[in-house]
């Protein structure tokens, strides 16, 4: 089973296309051609991932999914997934996640309505107790042979101190899920948004080793990063895959892919190739890099 996660940068359908790949939610220069192009990018970068299973961040709704799937992953030479899945979620700018499969899932469970007293923690500062933990959702995918929980956690920003208690929450809600899911084999993945330089204790740390196998240690320290913020020229590891440790122990060769080829060219760390019409900014593919993971045998799948 080839497993992967792309943050694929605000997918959004309006007005019948979809627009491109950047922060802002209406550019102050609409530009439709390099929209198209975005969105070519990606398809093209999901092309080269070869992924039964593909967890996607910041797609908008169901609608947004299956005109990308239609319009742009099947001309691209993208074998078609029957299953395709993004669930409403918590982001009011539709940033939610979604799931493509070709493998017919057990079961699907979005946890967007999980409050902290759920969990029996106190919300975080300036936030309303009846707020939900995730800013987007967890996705619960139940797979043969193993359970995806998907996610995308606050980002470090305006506050960093107020994000990084709610990335905690967040963090700890997932492994609480993890816990109650009663899954041996399990894989925890996604845009975890952990900052460039974290503090000494990572919002994250409920969710790390030893509680996980964090897939990506496998690569050489300076491989391992995913993501890039032109604005502040920085490189970091938003993106995760955090395995269980009897998962990591049946897979003890399996390594991450990064797929950094739609990333734009001012991101001048990748030395590795590009994919035509890549831009110095745009167009690209997304400001994230794909990865995927290859755990052969896995659930039956090849």
């Amino acid at each position: 089973m080839r497993i992967a996660t792309f943050n694929i940068q605000n997918l959004r359908l309006r007005g019948g296309g979809l627009d491109g790949a950047h922060d802002r939610d209406t550019p102050d220069r609409p530009d439709p051609c390099a929209d198209r192009i975005d969105r070519r990018l990606g398809a093209q970068v999901i092309a080269r991932l070869g992924a039964d299973v593909l967890a996607l961040q910041e797609v908008f709704d169901q609608a947004t999914l299956d005109h990308f799937h239609d319009a742009f992953l099947l001309p691209a030479g993208v074998p078609a997934y029957p299953h395709r899945i993004c669930l409403p979620g918590n982001d009011g700018r539709g940033q939610d996640v979604a799931l493509l499969s070709h493998i017919s899932p057990l079961s699907v469970t979005s946890h967007a309505a999980l409050r902290p007293a759920d969990l029996g923690l106190d919300p975080p500062p300036g936030y309303h107790p009846d707020t939900p933990i995730f800013r987007r959702d967890c996705l619960q995918v139940a797979l043969p042979g193993v359970t995806l929980f998907i996610c995308h956690f606050k980002a470090p920003w305006p506050d960093p101190e107020t994000a990084w208690t709610v990335r905690r929450h967040e963090a700890l809600a997932v492994r609480h899920l993890v816990q109650a899911s009663g899954a041996t084999h399990w894989l925890i993945l996604g845009d975890l948004n952990e900052p460039a330089h974290p503090a000494d204790d990572p919002a994250t740390a409920p969710i790390l080793p030893p509680f996980s196998t964090d897939l990506m240690a496998r690569l050489p320290q300076g491989a391992r990063w995913s993501a890039h913020d032109a604005w502040d020229d920085i490189y970091w590891r938003a993106d995760g895959m955090l395995a269980s440790p009897s998962l990591a122990r049946a897979f003890p060769d399996a390594l991450p892919e990064l797929h950094r080829e739609g990333l734009a060219l001012e991101a001048r760390r990748h030395t590795g190739a590009h994919l035509p019409q890549v831009g110095h900014h745009r167009p690209h593919a997304s400001d994230h890099a794909a990865l995927v993971i290859d755990l052969p045998g896995l659930g039956g799948a090849g």
